[in-house]
């Protein structure tokens, strides 16, 4: 099993050769990819030291799996190359999810789609990640009509930049910036561009992944994603229509016996999820369960998943261990 990381030197990237490793994923030959200033550069994995290659060697390579975490544009220009070499590619930018012929895979929720045909499959928005984690099982019983998510974004979504933004402001430094606006002390509702509806690119990512993952473009999603000064995982107020009333006891049921999915919700106890304790954890956590009162078949929750694990790395190296497991690699 000859695997490629596909910006290794990034926080995704080196958050996916961390999640490989605790997850025991068989690899006989690492190749770590970068860009051409760190190409030579020694990154340790498991005890050894692997030098950064460039992209054309990795390719040369042929490897059976490349997991990438590069931006969009590095996907595209490369990510057909590494397929015409037969090598699976997974993808962690926005650039191959919303197209009709590829596959935007959440393994618990959506791996069933998956053929050898599938060359390049892009993992999906951290923020839908989550989401749709807890959806999933609740649409199989209640059928979803209405999905309103308001979401609370960790700087570490940003990247290193953001993370040194934050915490420079907090020290007083002056430095460079990720953000137009101080990031510490304040909440920015805007995370990506501006796109001519008045919503950003964020909050169109949600709300078209979502009907693509769960297959089902009856579903109405509305979201407003908002960046917050906190590092450690991402927060959702998720307000879910059915089209059929719910019982309470078996919505808990459900989530607690879901998949990758950890029911903390217990108020008497003062028992909800928190970006604090769901940090470098790969399940998501959802709490807050209560009915909205101002109409019909409608649950409120509150979920938080560690953005950098589930939201990215982690769900790309389950889906490798999906198509492993179920021989649909070309190795």
């Amino acid at each position: 099993m000859k695997v490629a990381v596909v910006g290794a030197t990034g926080l995704v990237g080196t958050k996916i050769l961390a999640v490989l490793a605790e997850r025991n994923f068989p690899i006989s030959e690492l190749l770590l990819v970068a860009s051409a200033k760190s190409v030579g550069k020694e990154i340790a994995y498991q005890g050894k030291a692997h030098q950064v290659c460039s992209m054309e060697e990795a390719i040369a390579q042929k490897p059976t799996i490349a997991i990438f975490s590069a931006g969009g544009n590095t996907s595209l220009q490369y990510a057909p190359q590494f397929a015409a070499v037969g090598t699976v590619v997974i993808d962690n930018s926005s650039a191959w999810r919303m197209d009709p012929n590829i596959a935007l895979i959440v393994p618990e929720v959506n791996a069933h789609v998956l053929t050898k045909k599938d060359l390049i499959i892009a993992n999906p928005n951290c923020s839908t990640i989550q989401m749709v984690m807890v959806l999933k099982p609740l649409h199989l019983k209640y059928k979803i009509k209405r999905v309103v998510v308001s979401t609370y974004q960790s700087v570490t979504g940003t990247g290193v930049k953001a993370v040194e933004q934050l915490m420079n402001e907090r020290a007083g430094i002056e430095g460079e910036r990720a953000y137009t606006y101080p990031i510490d002390l304040n909440v920015i509702p805007q995370i990506d561009v501006f796109l001519e509806n008045g919503y950003t690119k964020e909050e169109m990512k949600m709300i078209l992944e979502t009907k693509k993952i769960m297959e089902d473009d009856s579903i109405q999603v509305t979201a407003t994603t908002v960046r917050i000064p906190v590092m450690g995982g991402h927060s959702e107020a998720i307000n879910i229509e059915f089209e059929n009333d719910f019982d309470m006891a078996t919505v808990k049921n459900i989530l607690a016996n879901s998949p990758g999915i950890v029911l903390q919700d217990d108020p008497a106890n003062l028992i909800y999820p928190m970006p604090l304790t769901a940090n470098d954890k790969d399940e998501v956590f959802v709490g807050r369960l209560r009915r909205d009162e101002s109409q019909a078949n409608t649950l409120n929750c509150w979920v938080v998943s560690d953005n950098l694990r589930k939201g990215a790395a982690t769900n790309a190296v389950q889906i490798a261990e999906y198509l492993m497991k179920n021989n649909l690699l070309n190795a």
